[in-house]
């Protein structure tokens, strides 16, 4: 399993819904987990290994020191609140950063690894991190949620590094 890095067409791809939390998907999520870490990756999503199912990783950072890592699995943001701007980065775009405004507070639904519903209810940079995960699953990459001078400017210089 490697991180697939853009121009991937897998990026840009709309995820289908898990209809079956197995052993398989268990194990895959683990390893996710691990790439993540190894990388010194805060979320990684499914299409970003290639698999075009709705589930992602993360770090959870209602722990302290990090260790704790979060599977939501079709997970849907159900309520916004506020507005707050992050510099964000992408394992599948390595090296560039740019700020982008994302929702302050949310309400997101999903499964954990059990299958039980879970409801998180993140703020400050956990919030980000789901956001910018979800979108993953819907194939938007960062720099959609850019002005479009600013989108211009970064995808040109990205398309000249990547291509």
């Amino acid at each position: 399993m490697e991180i697939k890095i853009y121009p991937d067409p897998i990026l840009l791809e709309n995820c289908k819904d898990v209809v079956n939390i197995d052993e398989g998907l268990v194990s895959t999520a683990k390893e996710m987990i691990n790439i993540m870490r190894s990388v010194d990756g805060i979320g990684l999503a499914a299409p970003q290994v290639g698999i075009l199912q709705r589930f992602f990783v993360c770090i959870d950072f209602a722990n302290e020191n990090r260790e704790d890592s979060l599977v939501l699995i079709n997970p849907k943001i159900t309520e916004m609140e506020g507005r707050t701007e992050s510099k964000e980065g992408c394992l599948s775009i390595p090296g560039f950063y740019e700020y982008v405004y994302r929702y302050e507070k949310i309400q997101i639904d999903a499964l954990d690894l059990d299958g039980n519903e879970v409801i998180y209810h993140p703020d400050g940079l956990q919030s980000v991190v789901f956001q910018h995960e979800n979108d993953h699953l819907d194939g938007i990459l960062f720099p959609e949620r850019m002005s479009q001078i600013k989108k211009d400017i970064f995808m040109k210089k990205i398309n000249k590094e990547f291509k």
